[in-house]
């Protein structure tokens, strides 16, 4: 598989199933920010943190390039003529979002209750968490907006809210795994 193809020297991109688009179209933005939050779990998974949460962040990977590629299909190219799925791979559905759900219950039972709001911060790798939390919501924002313009399959949604939940969770989940103080949000006097 060749790296460069020239098709894109223009402008525009092959979604999956073929159809063309310009580079800035909304569908190419929803993966493409999909894909750079999966870089910054690459990035926190590069931490020094226990193999247990790199396994987690692992799968959670995985489960976001499905998710690129199910942004990637457009809905008239979901299926072939055939009538069989063109995008033949296990999609992010329930199952992926129970998950999540579980993962953030197991880490909130070991964490303090919490009485503030808690600023980004602390150490490098509680600092990604949360870049990753704020890149996640920009991707559920887009996805949300191009629902709104063409259905999506709605786990997508649900999976990335879900996600960025975990991600706090997880930045608090390290905090105390790396014994540094959380810093409360305490708005000043002035």
């Amino acid at each position: 598989m060749k790296i460069y193809t020239k098709t894109g020297d223009k402008g525009t991109t092959a979604l999956y199933g073929g159809t063309r688009v310009k580079k800035y179209n909304l569908r190419i933005d929803s993966y493409g920010t999909v894909d750079e939050l999966n870089s910054y779990i690459g990035l926190i998974k590069d931490q020094e943190i226990s193999d247990t949460v790199k396994e987690v962040l692992l799968r959670i990977q995985n489960e976001l390039f499905t998710l690129g590629a199910m942004l990637a299909t457009p809905p008239e190219k979901e299926t072939l003529k055939s009538g069989k799925e063109r995008l033949n791979i296990p999609k992010v559905n329930e199952n992926s979002i129970t998950f999540l759900e579980n993962e953030i219950d197991k880490m909130d039972e070991e964490l303090p209750q919490m009485t503030h709001f808690i600023l980004p911060g602390g150490h490098q790798a509680v600092s990604f968490c949360h870049v990753a939390r704020c890149v996640c919501r920009r991707a559920e924002r887009l996805c949300v907006e191009l629902n709104d313009e063409e259905n999506i399959n709605s786990d997508i949604l649900k999976y990335l809210n879900r996600l960025s939940d975990f991600l706090f969770t997880l930045a608090r989940k390290l905090s105390k795994d790396l014994s540094v103080e959380e810093i409360k949000w305490i708005p000043q006097k002035n």
